[in-house]
C-alpha cells in the first residue's frame, strides 16, 4: 500500500465517521482533556513571555477552548 492509498483510506474513514468525530469533540471528556492541555500550555507560555502578554495568551486559550468540548 502506497502513501497515496493510506491518505485516501484516511480521508474515507474521516468522511464515514464525521458525525462520530464531531460528537466526540463536543463531549464532556474532550472538554476535560482540552481544559487540562490548554491550561498547561498557557501556563508554560506565560513562564517565557513578558507579563504584558499574559492577557493575550489567556485570550487565545479561551478562543481555542470554545471549539473543543461542550462548554
Amino acid at each position: 500500500m502506497g502513501v497515496d492509498d493510506i491518505i485516501n483510506k484516511g480521508k474515507q474513514m474521516l468522511d464515514q465517521n464525521r458525525d462520530k468525530i464531531e460528537e466526540a469533540l463536543k463531549s464532556e471528556k474532550a472538554e476535560e482533556v482540552s481544559d487540562k492541555i490548554l491550561s498547561g500550555a498557557a501556563d508554560a507560555i506565560k513562564k517565557v513571555v513578558p507579563a504584558e502578554h499574559h492577557a493575550k495568551v489567556d485570550e487565545v486559550r479561551d478562543n481555542v477552548d470554545k471549539n473543543i468540548g461542550n462548554a
